[in-house]
């Protein structure tokens, strides 16, 4: 048998039987770590430990029961088999209502041990995954998330962002267009001290000069034609300020911005003293600030001020590998809300998802799922950039009739005959239609069809 993946912690005080067993578990492909007491094993035992733990039950200190308890006091998911005596067998039969997962007695054939262990190891893999999936809804801002992703490069902004979220400094955050900036941000929030409070957000872009310090600081009463507000940096207080799209702030909105930064500080229309604030900045930019600051369209004090630390947003591009796991997942979530069956992926789906640049990020990976869902999509789109602009119109119709006849064959689970019907073609035009275009049936047959993206 091939052993799962996975940690096997094996206590018994009888060092024969230990080494026996330890011997038999190595030539069985597990990875087996022994221990002669229970407290000894304890100290490598954590919530996060991904394996099994067996035990004797009669061991002198702490038996196998006392330590099953211990167990289920760090984590009571982690699977414990535990080894008995024929006197103890009602005993251990008791210990499975308690929770224990397996026993076996002594004498136990090794076969025995290996295939409890097996089904152990598979249970606790599975546990450990639902609970990752779970913190990443959670922390990772849910269904849309651009965090998720288990790239080189999504791990280590995962773990600055963990590192960061507590800390009370200000963080710029830069990345192309729809790599989700914003949601960023959030993860920033809701791991930080201020998550109670809210996350007020100011679009620099789209906010007019004429009424930034209307909007931002608010107007007293008497001013402005006695109408007093309250400005969007005031509902920010103790809680977290975000500015995105920094880049789009006019200079003179730059200046004025500039005081609330430094200080904290506001100075509502018409009021007769400064209001101080407190709250943290998380500010956003499409493009790197340094060029801007260079031919002086930025103010370099501004920009230093908002720029303690610097988060980048990686585009979608360097993190192929994260496409279709992504895809899936925005799939599956686009047929939920649109109340439609997961649809089968296409070969030309594949290509597209593999060859595509994904310009927009995973705002436009996001989109073009919910088109699929629709199934209003195919992979020949303006923005899918399938085959050379220079293609003759000979060219384009080979292209489409090769995706048509995939398209058609993944649809009917690999049936040629559903597919010649479909088609409207003969078979002997079909099957010269398949060896042109390299096509095998056996592809889409679901015998043989590979693990979808």
């Amino acid at each position: 048998m091939t052993a799962p993946a996975g940690k096997v912690l094996f206590i018994d005080d009888d060092d024969a039987l230990r080494a026996a067993a330890v011997q038999g578990l190595d030539l069985a492909g597990f990875e087996v770590t022994a221990f002669d007491n229970g407290p000894a094993a304890l100290k490598a035992l954590s919530r996060d430990f991904p394996g099994v733990v067996v035990s004797d039950v009669r061991m002198p200190g702490m038996d196998g029961l006392a330590l099953f308890a211990r167990i289920q006091a760090i984590d009571p998911d982690i699977p414990v088999l535990l080894i008995t005596g024929h006197g103890d067998v009602a005993m251990a039969v008791a210990a499975l209502k308690d929770g224990v997962y397996d026993f076996v007695s002594k004498p136990f054939p090794m076969e025995r041990l290996a295939a409890a262990l097996a089904r152990a190891l598979e249970k606790r893999s599975l546990v450990l995954d639902n609970r990752r999936l779970e913190a990443a809804a959670t922390f990772h801002g849910g269904a849309g998330s651009p965090l998720l992703g288990e790239a080189p490069v999504m791990q280590r902004l995962r773990a600055t962002i963990a590192q960061l979220a507590e800390a009370e400094v200000d963080v710029l955050i830069q990345g192309e267009t729809g790599v989700g900036k914003d949601l960023i941000a959030q993860a920033l929030h809701r791991g930080g001290p201020r998550r109670a409070r809210p996350m007020v957000t100011v679009n620099c872009a789209a906010l007019p000069e004429a009424v930034f310090e209307a909007e931002l600081f608010g107007v007293t009463g008497g001013a402005a034609g006695g109408r007093p507000r309250i400005g969007r940096l005031e509902h920010a207080d103790r809680g977290v300020l975000f500015l995105d799209e920094i880049e789009g702030l006019t200079p003179a909105m730059q200046a004025k911005l500039l005081r609330v930064v430094e200080e904290r500080e506001i100075w509502p229309i018409g009021a007769a003293e400064p209001r101080h604030l407190d709250f943290r900045i998380i500010a956003a930019g499409k493009i790197d600030l340094v060029e801007p600051v260079r031919e002086g369209l930025f103010r370099a004090d501004l920009y230093y001020r908002l720029n303690v630390v610097t988060l980048v947003a990686p585009p979608l591009r360097e993190r192929r590998e994260d496409v279709p796991m992504l895809f899936g997942h925005f799939l599956a979530e686009a047929a939920a809300r649109f109340r439609r069956p997961v649809p089968h992926l296409t070969a030309a789906v594949r290509d597209h998802l593999l060859g595509h640049d994904w310009p927009g990020n995973v705002r436009e990976l996001a989109h073009y799922a919910e088109r699929v869902a629709l199934g209003l999509s195919s992979a020949i789109t303006p923005e899918a950039g399938t085959g050379d602009q220079a293609d003759g119109l000979a060219e384009r119709v080979e292209r489409y009739e090769a995706m048509a006849i995939r398209e058609t064959l993944a649809a009917c689970n690999g049936d040629a005959r559903a597919a010649m019907a479909l088609l409207r073609t003969p078979r002997k035009t079909f099957y010269d239609k398949l060896r042109r275009h390299g096509i095998e049936i056996d592809a889409y047959r679901p015998s043989r069809r590979g693990p979808r993206p």
